[in-house]
């Protein structure tokens, strides 16, 4: 599950005639960068919500051979990503799924962060994973960090500086959002649940994570893509 409906709020004045899932970072669109991981990782279908410019989304991701794509439309009404989840549900099926957000992206990675994710899911043990990124060194972190981990994985929520941010990109279970009545929702109460109940792990990714939230950002990760050259 992508999530691109968002208005893209923090990076205008691009947003206002760009979507922000279709702002280019060094030659490629975040949208792209995004799907290229899932691709990689051998992932052979992507949901991705639509509101924003929506039409422009699905014309860009009609020139995409792989992963095959299927639009949740959300033009009538933008429902936060936990409720673009359930309205994405019937796609989804009953399977563990990836969500992955379309504001960041990692580069120099010493092997594929999605298949280190997937292979470190366990559904007895876990009602959700979390990739993570340490808080130090990753480009465009502007906050202290979200979350910390324990011996065995867990993540942990504490006050005060935190070492790791969570990159955008998890795997959870469906059967999280049974019984939910809303329709219109956010995704992090699911999480900070599932940490509560010991049921939230982390997996460190390998790379340099960008994270590209605002117009400065986006020279920042370009600059830090060159350094790397």
């Amino acid at each position: 599950m992508v999530f691109a409906a968002g208005l893209g709020a923090r990076m205008r004045p691009i947003t206002e005639k760009t979507p922000k899932p279709l702002v280019s970072v060094a030659g490629r669109t975040l949208l792209d960068r995004a799907l290229d991981e899932f691709e990689n990782a051998g992932v052979e279908l992507a949901i991705v919500n639509v509101h924003h410019l929506a039409d422009q989304i699905e014309s860009h991701l009609a020139t995409r051979a792989r992963p095959r794509i299927v639009i949740s439309d959300e033009r009538a009404l933008l429902l936060d990503q936990g409720g673009g989840i359930k309205k994405a549900l019937p796609l989804i099926g009953d399977d563990p799924f990836f969500v992955c957000n379309t504001d960041a992206f990692w580069i120099d990675a010493a092997r594929s962060n999605v298949r280190a994710l997937a292979e470190a899911f366990d559904p007895d043990l876990m009602d959700a994973a979390l990739l993570l990124a340490p808080t130090s060194g990753s480009v465009g972190v502007d906050w202290g960090g979200d979350f910390d981990l324990d011996a065995e994985g867990r993540i942990i929520r504490r006050d005060g500086q935190k070492p790791f941010v969570y990159t955008g990109v998890g795997v959870m279970k469906p059967q999280l959002f049974a019984g939910v009545a809303d329709d219109v929702f956010k995704l992090a109460p699911f999480f900070f649940e599932a940490a509560s109940k010991g049921r939230l792990y982390g997996v460190v990714s390998s790379g340099l994570w960008l994270h590209v939230g605002t117009v400065a950002a986006i020279a920042d990760a370009e600059r830090a893509i060159a350094a790397r050259r």
